[in-house]
């Protein structure tokens, strides 16, 4: 039927080392040389690296924006102002954004302003008037003397505050 040879005592020259083997040893690596069977090295790997797709965007269980809790602030020095014979104390703190019947709490209160002792109160105060600039509140007992006091460190903020 066919007029080739079985190849039974051929023998092939390898392209890696130039030795000679047997015809039917020789196997036919990936780059198209032809090899003896114990020359033979697969591909490898990192010739055909995998595909890498771009980072996903979104956010598996992602949280929504949530609102800040409140803070104190600190105000300027001496924020604390009294008059004589008033119960009506007057907080300067430019910028507050506060609303009347807002409860606030100062804290770091050097001294007496007004010759009233903010220790104690309990430091708890319901605002009746905001400007701008400063609010007020009244307390059950009148001020000593005219003043602004408070000290450097006063913030006013919630009475409770979030850690």
């Amino acid at each position: 039927m066919s007029n080739t040879a079985s190849g039974k005592f051929a023998k092939f020259i390898s392209d890696r080392s130039g030795m000679e083997f047997p015809y039917k040893e020789m196997v036919k690596e990936w780059n198209g040389a032809r090899v003896h069977i114990s020359e033979f090295e697969p591909k490898h790997p990192q010739l055909e690296p995998k595909p890498h797709t771009a980072d996903p965007q979104g956010l598996r269980n992602a949280r929504p924006a949530r609102t800040e809790p409140a803070v104190a602030s600190m105000l300027p020095s001496n924020p604390i102002g009294t008059v004589t014979n008033s119960s009506t104390v007057t907080i300067t703190e430019p910028s507050n954004g506060r609303n009347i019947g807002d409860v606030i709490e100062l804290r770091n209160v050097d001294g007496s302003p007004g010759g009233l002792s903010f220790t104690t109160y309990e430091n708890s105060f319901v605002i009746t008037s905001v400007t701008t600039n400063s609010f007020t509140f009244n307390l059950n007992t009148t001020a000593a003397i005219t003043e602004n006091s408070g000290g450097a460190v006063v913030t006013a903020g919630p009475v409770t505050l979030t850690p």
